[in-house]
């Protein structure tokens, strides 16, 4: 028997290979052939469609890299094929291979009107059906060259990610272009076999299942005569319909397939190519879906939508059609599916409430699923954020690519830092290109870790990123599986309905607490560290404008800015997209990355600069006025207020310290700095306490080797700090300043390529010490570290994440915390004994590590060394071979004596400097808070044009608390709302001032009408 089997498998293989599927296009003639290269960028349709072209042969090259092509393809139906179907096959010289990641086309007609786009797996071109015979065929492909940077190496060096580097050499070979006969006959019996075949792969070697179908197949290519496949295909497609109708069993699990395709909003791909991947996409799954009435497809990220309303209408009209008829799903909720560790937490909610809004807008659809795939990994505030916003479901793949530690469900309650639970799903076939092959169905059937409790499982159907969605086959595939004995059933299904009865059958499945750890790709936390930068300080700076632009609009009718801040909203959180703010695209995307974020700076400090000029007052008087956007006070400067500038309190000393270096001293912390230019002592004066460890150093740079095994500009592997280069050697360590209002050392070094130079600075009043770094790297594979060694022994420290923070362990006594060796942060991490803490607060970084070391006993000062570190820069090769090359600067500080509540403060302000406008006001603030634990994230007017003030505020201590809202202005009403800014529920006022209570971390959301409005 065991012969037996193997002989008719490799005999269904070399059959199905070499006579059926040959046999689906039985007869075809060649297309004539001409081409326009179009100069520089893509064009217009019209100019595309009108401009000459040039005869082209199949064999011959075309396509510089990024390049742009319109072929032209022509032919007559023959008169001898009428009562055919026919279809035109066009082959751009793509690898079959590899779906995505190459060159694509979209193809119109004469009029100028889209039809559907050209891929790898999705040649065809539907000509008639029937045919009358005779038929003038003219189709023109809009077709992008774009280069293979992935390959199948994909961690080679490339130039080829930039147009300004990537040269002129065409990259590809035009394959077929014919007019041919489709037999569908020959072509469903091709898909009879295929599922049979992988069903009996994947059932056990013994099981009469396995042999039945083992016989039939026999039997039905005994059938096929193998000179006429057309002619005996209808009689080999009888022998396998016995086989083909057992049922599955009932206990059989159920998979609700939804058409998709992964589109990345840019990665190894510009921004203004995924414009037009998403058109050929979309255009396919419009036809598609007018072929094929069972069949349901979804798209997330609003911002692909509002791409194809604007630049190619057309398309986005056949897309609102079938949107409207319910099988155009639109589906996540958020503008883009951005990443969620480093997106700051106003950004995060403004993912959903700008997308969640357009497809309101648009379709008139309320999205209730966060659609997530490809994330790496997902933020402890997360949950809450997503219910706010009106939402209650998440899926997400991406966790089962994790390297250490499986994770333990598939379908489970995900609970966040504030207590709330969103019900979420990871689809066990542990891919969103699901492409119903017979192993994956059957993988996703016996991976799914919730057998006994549940058996509904989704999977995302359809090749990505330029791949061109699902396809027929999948489809034809998929109608196979919707009830066959041995496999799971399939069946098309809306994402809202797969969770609507998954969560029916699972209530009370089990509850995971805290983030969503991607195992994986963990060198995304510090990779292209100006995009980061752009972020962070993008995110600060809207802040700052809607604020001011607000309390200007109440306190003087300034003009509020809407227009221009939904343009800037809209194309910051479009760069936190997934691949962008990472850092793991091409240099292409980065390079546009710093032009734009260089342009939101300059808009936002104008619009911020034009509202301050508006409450500043007399700007002939001669005086400053101090503005403070940080929601805490700060030198006596109300939070979110202004007032004329005054003297700082001084106080401040530098002098030379024994054996080399400098003492700094402001009365608060007084810092000790070494001949090398490290810090030795940062002591607390009121706490009479040492912060760095003994004998060990603060601000130490440090610098690995950093060659990942894999993915190089994503991962970084732990073995990385198995070797480490102390930066020790100083250049020069010289007094900078020294007044009565701060003191600061220059410190410079230099190593391999590369140069550093340091201020450490002590500002007067201010209990931190303030370190601004500035980089010139030039070196290659490698990672640069800040060490801060500190004498402080705790078992867990706080690092701050959307609305709150998060603890993590200092220590590895798991694989599930050993796994965390490189972790995000914000604004702060924080590290505390009962009574005294120590916090770390940046400007610009997000990873970071913290280990703990025991010293010796017989040491002079026995205990624990907790070390932890910023992650400042990296220098892999791939997908960008220049990444992070040339000039940076960061600041962080390090705080002494701080508890939570300091290092949420200090965060916040080293973020937020105050800002000096010529001047003489006094400005109130619009509303303030009464407790220091609640943080207001957020003032704004209203996005409806209302003119009602809009606040977001959230406890920051992981406390509960009572606190008064104070607004300095005329309130008529007051609601609590969701992120939408829709309200849910009437707020009481009295006396201008509103009563919260608020839990743990809790999210507030008031719209307050003024008295004006």
């Amino acid at each position: 028997m065991h012969d037996d089997r193997n002989l008719i498998e490799s005999r269904l293989k070399r059959v199905l290979d070499e006579r059926i599927r040959p046999a689906v296009y039985p007869a075809s003639v060649p297309l004539d052939v001409g081409i326009w290269n179009a100069p520089g960028e893509p064009v217009p349709v019209a100019e595309g469609l009108a401009a000459p072209r040039t005869p082209i042969a199949v064999g011959d090259a075309w396509g510089a890299p990024w390049g742009t092509s319109w072929i032209t393809v022509s032919g007559t139906v023959p008169q001898e094929w009428a009562g055919n179907t026919v279809e035109a096959l066009i082959d751009l010289g793509f690898d079959e291979n590899m779906p995505g990641f190459q060159c694509e086309g979209l193809v119109y007609r004469p009029d100028g009107s889209p039809v559907k786009g050209i891929n790898p797996r999705n040649q065809w071109v539907r000509i008639g059906s029937p045919a009358a015979g005779g038929e003038q065929v003219l189709l023109h492909v809009e077709a992008a060259s774009n280069p293979v940077i992935l390959d199948y190496h994909p961690f080679v060096p490339t130039t080829l990610g930039d147009k300004e580097t990537a040269g002129t050499e065409p990259q590809y070979k035009l394959g077929r272009l014919d007019l041919a006969v489709f037999d569908r006959t020959v072509w469903e019996l091709v898909h009879d076999l295929e599922v049979l075949g992988e069903l009996m792969a994947e059932l056990p070697v013994d099981t009469a299942r396995r042999w039945e179908i083992l016989r039939a197949v026999d039997r039905a290519l005994d059938a096929v005569d193998l000179q006429d496949v057309g002619g005996t295909a209808a009689q080999a497609r009888e022998r396998l319909t016995g086989v083909l109708a057992a049922p599955a069993v009932p206990s059989a699990h159920r998979i609700s397939a939804v058409g998709h395709a992964h589109i990345d909003s840019a990665w190894l791909w510009p921004l203004r190519e995924t414009v037009r991947k998403v058109a050929r996409t979309t255009a396919n799954m419009t036809s598609l879906l007018e072929d094929e009435p069972n069949f349901i497809y979804t798209m997330s990220q609003a911002q692909q939508y509002a791409w194809i309303k604007e630049h190619r209408p057309e398309v986005y009209a056949r897309v609102k059609d079938a949107v409207a008829e319910g099988r155009f799903v639109p589906t996540g909720g958020m503008w883009v599916e951005s990443d969620t560790n480093m997106p700051g937490s106003e950004a995060m909610a403004r993912q959903f409430v700008h997308g969640k809004r357009f497809f309101l807008d648009e379709f008139g659809v309320e999205n209730e699923e966060a659609w997530l795939p490809d994330t790496f990994g997902f933020a402890a505030g997360l949950p809450q954020i997503i219910k706010a916003a009106g939402s209650k479901w998440l899926l997400t793949q991406k966790i089962s690519w994790s390297q250490i530690n499986k994770f333990p469900h598939h379908t489970f309650w995900w609970e966040g830092i504030d207590g709330t639970r969103i019900f979420t799903h990871f689809p066990p076939v542990d891919t969103y290109t699901c492409s119903m092959k017979g192993s994956e169905i059957a993988h996703a059937a016996r991976n799914f870790k919730d057998k006994g409790s549940a058996r509904h499982s989704l999977a995302p159907s359809g090749w990505g990123d330029g791949g061109g969605g699902t396809t027929r086959e999948m489809i034809a595939k998929a109608a196979r599986l919707r009830n066959l004995e041995g496999s799971a059933t399939v069946e098309w299904e809306r994402p809202a309905d797969f969770f609507a009865k998954a969560q029916a059958e699972y209530p009370h499945a089990p509850v995971w607490t805290g983030e969503l750890y991607l195992e994986l790709h963990r060198g995304t936390l510090t990779s292209q560290a100006k995009t980061k930068q752009g972020n962070r300080r993008s995110e600060h700076l809207l802040r700052e404008a809607e604020l001011w632009a607000a309390t200007a609009a109440v306190r003087t009718g300034f003009p509020y800015p809407y227009q221009d801040l939904d343009k800037i909203w809209k194309t910051v959180l479009l760069h936190q997209f997934h691949d962008i703010l990472p850092g793991s695209s091409i240099a292409w995307v980065h390079r546009e990355a710093a032009k734009t974020y260089a342009a939101v700076a300059d808009e936002l400090n104008a619009l911020i600069a034009a509202a301050q000029r508006a409450l500043a007052g007399d700007v002939t008087a001669g005086g400053e006025v101090v503005f403070n956007a940080a929601p805490h006070a700060r030198g006596g400067v109300a939070a979110g207020g202004a007032r004329p500038a005054s003297a700082a309190a001084g106080g401040c000393a530098v002098s030379a310290r024994a054996g080399g270096g400098y003492l700094l001293d402001n009365g608060l912390v007084r810092v000790a700095v070494d001949e090398r230019g490290l810090v030795v002592s940062a002591f607390d004066v009121a706490a009479d306490r040492e912060t760095v460890a003994p004998g060990e150093a603060a601000n130490l740079l440090q610098i690995h080797p950093d060659f990942p095994n894999m993915w190089d500009a994503w991962d970084v592997d732990q073995f990385y700090r198995n070797t480490v280069t102390n930066l020790t050697d100083v250049d020069e360590l010289t007094v900078l300043t020294e007044t009565p209002d701060a003191v600061s050392v220059r410190v410079a070094r230099s190593f391999g390529a590369s140069r550093v130079v340091q201020t450490l600075t002590l500002t007067a009043g201010v209990k931190r010490l303030d370190i601004d770094t500035e980089v010139d790297w030039h070196e290659t594979e490698k990672f640069l570290k800040a060490a801060f060694l500190l004498d402080i022994h705790t078992d867990r420290y706080a690092a701050e994440t959307q609305f709150g923070h998060l603890y993590r362990p200092t220590h590895t006594n798991t694989s599930w915390e050993t796994a965390k060796f490189e972790a995000c942060n914000h604004r702060f991490v924080h590290f505390a004994e009962p009574g005294w803490g120590v916090a770390l607060v940046n400007d610009s970084t997000y990873g970071h590590d913290v280990t703990r070391t025991v010293r010796p006993a017989d040491d002079d000062a026995p205990g624990t060394t907790t070390t932890v570190r910023l992650s400042l820069l990296r220098a892999p090769r791939f997908p960008d071979p220049q990444t992070d090359q040339g000039l940076h600067r960061f600041r962080y500080a390090l705080v002494p004596g701080a508890r939570i509540g300091d290092a949420v403060r200090e965060g916040y302000w080293i973020n937020l400097p105050e800002r000096l406008v010529p001047g003489d006001a006094q400005v109130a603030p619009l509303v303030s808070v009464d407790h220091d634990a609640v943080v207001v994230t957020a003032v704004k007017l209203a996005d409806d044009a209302s003119g009602d003030v809009v606040v977001r505020l959230h406890e920051a201590h992981g406390s509960r608390v009572r606190a008064g809202l104070i607004t300095a202005f005329g309130v008529r009403r007051a609601e609590a709302c969701d992120l939408l800014e829709r309200p849910k529920s009437p707020v009481a006022v009295a006396d201008g001032r509103i009563e919260l209570t608020l839990r743990p971390f809790e999210i507030v959301t008031l719209r307050l009408s003024t008295d004006n409005t």
